[in-house]
């Protein structure tokens, strides 16, 4: 089995404990891996009431980013959300402490790192990686559960000095495929609920990564609920689910 990653395979063995969820039929035609970076958590409880009635495994990835409550994704506020995903036995990964944007290498080796207010800051090696691991601590703390060794950038922008880091560090990172990005951060008029749907089902092949939120200030016609037939859909053609390997 392969994991399709923007058009690029990488072969990985999947080991048991992310085996995949059996598709309609009961035997595989193809393995997708289900992504979810926080957002602003809005749909975050519907979401894993779809996940548990498919009952399907994803990957979340987790920032300490603001949500529609007015607090924060990794609050103790959200510990008991967080519990029950991991009783669940979904994969976790980390999405940066402060959801910045790395936007480029400098000649001192340094990364230029937009964060969510507009301004940006330069980091070093140690400060990349402390960036990475504060989830992972958080995380722990909330639920007695590291994350994987996981990352996902905001935005999926990396640069191979941050890529450098985060590997020294530990944390592998993953993008998507351009046929699992599921569209729930496009506007709602140009990009409607069922057309998205049916895009997806047309294009999401055999080893596809798909990525969406637990929520997203901008979409006013929320994607959230189209999980329910997309994985329906999916599983009916045969494929199966599981979460990212950790190497």
């Amino acid at each position: 089995m392969s994991i399709r990653v923007s058009g690029t395979l990488l072969a990985v063995a999947l080991v048991a404990a992310t085996g995949p969820v059996l598709g309609a039929e009961g035997a595989c035609t193809g393995t997708l891996y289900l992504t979810l970076d926080t957002g602003n958590m809005r749909h975050a409880e519907a979401i894993a009431d779809i996940l548990a009635k498919h009952q399907v495994k994803a990957t979340f990835f987790v920032a300490q980013e603001k949500t529609y409550r007015g607090d924060l994704a990794l609050d103790p506020t959200w510990a008991g959300f967080w519990k029950a995903r991991v009783a669940e036995g979904h994969a976790f990964g980390s999405h940066t402490w402060r959801h910045g944007a790395f936007r480029q290498d400098e000649a001192d080796g340094k990364v230029v790192y937009r964060l969510m207010d507009g301004n940006q800051i330069r980091l070093d090696a140690s400060q990349i990686c402390a960036e990475l691991k504060q989830p992972d601590t958080r995380f722990a703390e909330l639920t007695g559960r590291k994350l994987d060794p996981l990352w996902r950038a905001p935005g999926g922008r990396t640069t191979p000095n941050t890529l450098k880091a985060a590997e020294a560090c530990g944390y592998r990172h993953v993008g998507w495929a351009p046929a699992g990005f599921l569209g729930d951060e496009l506007p709602s008029d140009a990009y409607p609920n069922e057309t998205l749907l049916k895009r997806a089902l047309a294009r999401i092949r055999d080893g596809d990564i798909l990525m969406a939120h637990l929520g997203i200030w901008s979409r006013k016609e929320p994607f959230a609920p189209m999980l329910d037939p997309l994985i329906g859909g999916l599983k009916a053609k045969g494929f199966c689910f599981a979460t990212i390997p950790s190497r």
